[in-house]
């Protein structure tokens, strides 16, 4: 059973959250990746976010560019964390997406991390860190990862 959905509106956009793949993948976090639009195909968001609790998914990486409507309509329909990915899309690069996501309105957050490839890569981090409280192997691999990073510098 996944505990993270990782999803984005457009296959276009797996390049660029495949890092946050790479790291639940690398950190022994059950995902699973999923398209879906909600401009395009908002009944598929509509039935998923709304079962999402059913099927013992425990966080959700939403990713979207443009308006970025994605991880706001997901988190209207659920009550499980939401954490938005803004993408590097379109002629502002990915500011229209980042302040489309921290603007959600009173009730329905919405945590939002930097935009594109880093943002991907802290989404699946921070996705670790809430799962890290309930799961001390989670736990453990994450600390393992941060050990690691401050090798590294």
């Amino acid at each position: 059973m996944p505990k993270v959905s990782v999803i984005i509106g457009s296959k276009n956009d797996q390049p660029l959250i495949q890092p946050a793949l790479e790291l639940l993948q690398q950190l022994g976090i059950e995902h699973e990746f999923l398209i879906m639009s909600a401009h395009r195909t908002p009944d598929k968001v509509r039935q998923y976010a709304s079962r999402a609790n059913e099927s013992g998914v425990e966080v959700i990486i939403a990713a979207a560019g443009l308006a970025a409507h994605l991880p706001g309509v997901i988190a209207s329909l659920t009550t499980i964390p939401v954490i938005g990915v803004p993408l590097p899309t379109g002629d502002l690069k990915g500011i229209d997406s980042l302040l489309s996501i921290v603007q959600m309105p009173a009730g329905v957050p919405v945590a939002c991390v930097g935009i594109g490839t880093p943002g991907a890569k802290n989404a699946a981090l921070l996705a670790a860190q809430i799962l890290a409280l309930k799961y001390p192997e989670i736990r453990e691999a994450f600390e393992e990862y941060r050990r690691k990073l401050g090798e590294t510098n």
